[in-house]
């Protein structure tokens, strides 16, 4: 018995040190809809509201990493393609002539 109670001082303890009060400032606008918000009962509290906008916070941080990633392979891609002689120096004027030729025979479409 004597064992089953600190076991369960154990759990306490552990719980306990995972949670960090913090004091955090806002402005009055965004006090005011944390207020609200839970008033009108749709957060039990402000800490629930700021801990799901810092779980959207860093969803949106890993989805701008991945991005980031997609974009410096494509240069990587594109540094690649140069080093290999697959690119040509900018002509606009190929550019425009071959839209004006797609303008006047455009491919059917299925």
């Amino acid at each position: 018995m004597k064992m089953l109670g600190i076991h369960i001082k154990y759990d306490i303890l552990i719980l306990m040190s995972t949670i960090e009060r913090m004091t955090i400032t806002l402005t009055a606008e965004m006090a005011e809809a944390v207020r609200l918000a839970v008033e009108a009962g749709e957060y039990a509290s402000s800490s629930e509201i700021i801990r799901e906008a810092l779980r959207d916070w860093r969803h949106k941080r890993a989805l701008q990493e991945q991005e980031l990633g997609e974009l410096r392979a494509k240069v990587q891609e594109g540094l690649a393609d140069i080093d290999a002689g697959r690119v040509h120096d900018f002509d606009a004027e190929r550019i425009i002539r071959r839209g004006e030729q797609q303008l006047q025979n455009p491919e059917p479409s299925e």
